[in-house]
């Protein structure tokens, strides 16, 4: 963990919530010069959120929504989508805030998608593809709940 976020989560700069405004953070998300996610696809995730699929984890600050992350649960696996920040190190406190809850409710498998420079510094790595189907096969049948 980089050092400023260890400062951050000790200092409780942030306060994470699951949750409670996934529309927006999947608008933050597509705010960018160019993104996957348009208005057809935040209605597709906003309908998996509804059914309980679709999942996000934020980080606010004062009252404000300062980053955050979103993605789909599927038995005892988290597929992370898409995160953002408007504050340096929301993201990465929501990122925390994430593995802290999918450790409590014992998920085995956090797919990031792709590994990044900045997904490594947390420990991320990259898991060889016949691995990764077995891992997959083993999470997504997990009796877990998300909340």
């Amino acid at each position: 963990m980089p050092h400023t976020v260890k400062r951050a989560v000790r200092k409780g700069v942030f306060e994470i919530r699951i949750d409670v405004s996934f529309t927006d953070v999947m608008r933050e998300c597509a705010r960018r010069p160019e993104t996957w996610i348009n208005d057809q696809i935040i209605a597709s995730y906003v309908r998996l959120h509804q059914l309980g699929h679709a999942h996000s984890i934020e980080a606010w600050q004062d009252g404000k929504l300062a980053g955050g992350l979103f993605g789909v649960a599927i038995g005892g696996a988290f597929f992370g989508e898409s995160m953002f920040h408007h504050v340096r190190d929301a993201s990465k406190v929501a990122l925390l805030g994430l593995v802290e809850h999918l450790r409590s409710r014992k998920f085995v498998l956090l797919d990031t998608q792709w590994l990044t420079p900045h997904l490594q510094q947390f420990g991320a790595i990259e898991v060889p593809r016949t691995k990764y189907l077995h891992l997959l096969t083993t999470a997504v049948n997990l009796p877990r709940s998300f909340l």
